[in-house]
């Protein structure tokens, strides 16, 4: 006997197990219950599955990290004409390149996000900028986001980042590219110092 024949009034309709997987494969067969009638029978109304924005956004919600600019010479001091080099660096705490984020559920599906760096902007605190760019930079003699100031002073100096990355449906194999970034704000912000260097000629006898 069926389960169909258990119902009241009882019911010589077949039962149905119902398995299904999303149209593009990027998850498995998941059980989604059991229905009776006949062949002709229409099969339970699916789940709902978010969209590509919404997807997009959740990402953007997520907590990430924000750079801070490593700068050398070290101190956050240099010299007016001296090339200044500059890298993003990512503290421990937050979602940043690399990382894999906690599944969350969005409606029916249960999402894990990758996250890959998409650009960086550079601030050199003279009005200047780096312009976007995918080179993250580095140290000395290395690095090739570097900057000359012309004239002595205090700026603030920081980088803007935009992070991106791709997903998977319900611990799948398959990861799919997201159509979009996050669009990183307030990143921590740095004082550098311009000093001009003197050379002077000292006689034997001089006082210095």
């Amino acid at each position: 006997m069926t389960a169909c024949q258990y119902r009241q009034p009882p019911s010589d309709e077949i039962l149905y197990y119902v398995w299904r997987r999303p149209k593009d494969l990027s998850a498995g067969w998941t059980f989604a219950g059991q229905s009776c009638g006949g062949l002709d029978t229409p099969a339970p109304a699916p789940p709902p599955v978010p969209t590509a924005g919404q997807i997009l956004t959740a990402f953007k919600a997520l907590p990430f990290a924000k750079p801070t600019v490593n700068i050398q010479p070290e101190g956050d001091v240099t010299l007016v004409n001296l090339p200044t080099y500059y890298e993003a660096q990512w503290p421990a705490t937050g979602l940043k390149p690399g990382d894999i984020s906690k599944p969350l559920q969005l409606l029916s599906w249960s999402i894990e996000f990758r996250i890959d760096p998409a650009a960086y902007n550079y601030s050199f605190g003279d009005g200047t900028e780096s312009g976007w760019t995918e080179d993250q930079g580095g140290p000395y003699p290395e690095g090739t986001v570097r900057h000359t100031y012309k004239d002595t002073g205090e700026g603030p100096v920081k980088v803007d980042a935009q992070l991106t990355g791709s997903y998977r449906v319900n611990g799948g194999a398959n990861w799919i590219p997201l159509d979009g970034f996050a669009d990183l704000q307030d990143e921590p912000v740095t004082t550098i110092t311009v000093r001009e260097a003197k050379a002077r000629l000292y006689g034997p006898n001089a006082s210095r």
